[in-house]
């Protein structure tokens, strides 16, 4: 069946970051969406149809009403979302899509997600979701950025995990000179690193949102070095 794609009122945009912005889109009135957490919905402008783009969901299949996307300033449509949309201007909305998907059943499993950038979206309803169901549902996130300036729902993650003992939240940042104060972690994402976290490799499952070589680099780690099967490992990633 084919999706109806509709449009959507910008019901309020937060800036999360100088180049990254939160919109919230509301639903018209009578529609309904029966989308799960970890989908995206493609986006385009009314005057610009042919510029369209796809964003994972922020937000949880809890949250109804709306969608939340966040958006980085990248390419025509992220830099004309995060420069120019604002509450009251509206976007047409090609409905849920997508299998990366948080696995909550059955109970007990470890979802280790590594994020780059603005990969980590899609986990903050991972989160949110686990938290507000109160699921037994592990999920830590690894998480890399240049700097501690550029992370993306700091605080948000951080209140996630007081509330919730099985929401863990880690950062390292790559691109801090030695005279910085920062006292988390330093430097790239590493095999060691991640595989520091697996305390019973049968129950995690592995997800990967960011750059395509930050990607293949968990794939080659979770199937390779870990031996695990492809069934445990989840992707999303670009350029």
């Amino acid at each position: 069946m084919a999706k109806i794609i509709v449009q959507m009122l910008v019901e309020s945009v937060k800036m999360e970051l100088p180049d990254v912005k939160t919109v919230r889109l509301q639903w018209p009135e009578g529609y309904e969406s029966e989308f799960k957490t970890g989908q995206f919905i493609t986006l385009y402008w009314p005057h610009k149809p042919k510029y369209k783009r796809a964003y994972s969901l922020s937000s949880c299949a809890l949250d109804r009403g709306h969608f939340e996307v966040t958006v980085k300033r990248d390419g025509k449509m992220g830099t004309s979302i995060v420069d120019w949309i604002e509450a009251g201007d509206s976007l047409f909305v090609i409905p849920p899509t997508g299998r990366f998907l948080p696995v909550f059943d059955p109970p007990g499993k470890h979802l280790i997600c590594v994020a780059g950038g603005s990969g980590v979206t899609p986990f903050r309803g991972f989160a949110r979701e686990a938290t507000e169901r109160n699921l037994s549902t592990r999920i830590t996130i690894l998480y890399t950025v240049r700097t501690p300036a550029d992370i993306i729902f700091a605080e948000e993650f951080r209140e996630l995990a007081a509330r919730n003992p099985r929401v863990k939240f880690h950062v390292t940042c790559t691109r801090l000179a030695p005279e910085n104060l920062w006292d988390g972690r330093r430097g790239r994402i590493t095999p060691d690193w991640v595989k520091s976290f697996v305390d019973d490799p049968a129950e995690t499952v592995f997800y990967a949102c960011g750059t395509n070589a930050m990607v293949e680099a968990v794939e080659h780690l979770v199937m390779q070095d870990l031996g695990l099967p492809k069934e445990q490992m989840k992707t999303e990633k670009w350029g």
